[in-house]
């Protein structure tokens, strides 16, 4: 049985190598790569089938992280991020120092992750890292490791080791659309 920090260092070492992850996530199992890396980002397309025009959600490790991948911070997004009951992705209106493929136009979406193994990979790459459902597009997302195709498991580079038999019925975050004038839309709930 892998390790904790066996787990995260291997991980974290497939990533720096511009390859693709199945992995788990605050919500459910994703497939990500490094999210500065444009060649990474082609191969998680490619391997989820999915159309250029949908972008990736991206993950960070903390609030403060924002700031080093989204231009313009509204005011109003800690506290959202803070007062959400349950995992929150925010579309912003403009990303940066990102790979051009992770969106399909300026802007950018991205989730504080509170999960520890997810914390700890985007920690030690020093990154962020992309999250997209583990299915094949147009597919049902899988709720649990189990519900995911082999087809899906084998597209992708490496398939994290831990977390298979956890069972909770996760469900895909919220995602809300922060305008610059601190309002907001809710596109997914």
């Amino acid at each position: 049985m892998t390790t904790f920090e066996e787990e995260v260092e291997r991980t974290v070492a497939f990533l720096k190598a511009g390859k693709t992850i199945l992995y788990p996530t605050d919500t459910i199992w994703g497939v990500g790569c490094d999210a500065t890396s444009s060649r990474a980002c082609e191969k998680v397309y490619i391997a989820k089938q999915r159309p250029k025009n949908k972008s990736l959600i991206v993950l960070v490790d903390s609030v403060e992280r924002l700031q080093d991948y989204v231009v313009n911070v509204p005011a109003i997004a800690c506290d959202l991020i803070k007062a959400a009951k349950k995992p929150l992705s925010i579309i912003y209106a403009e990303g940066k120092n990102l790979a051009r493929n992770v969106s399909a136009d300026k802007s950018v979406c991205i989730r504080v992750v509170n999960h520890d193994f997810c914390k700890e990979v985007i920690r030690r790459l020093g990154k962020p890292i992309t999250s997209t459902s583990a299915n094949l597009s147009g597919q049902p997302s899988p709720l649990t490791y189990n519900d995911i195709t082999e087809e899906m498991k084998q597209s992708v580079d490496y398939t994290v080791q831990l977390y298979h038999d956890i069972m909770e019925r996760p469900k895909s975050s919220t995602i809300i659309r922060l305008f610059e004038d601190n309002t907001f839309e809710i596109v997914r709930s």
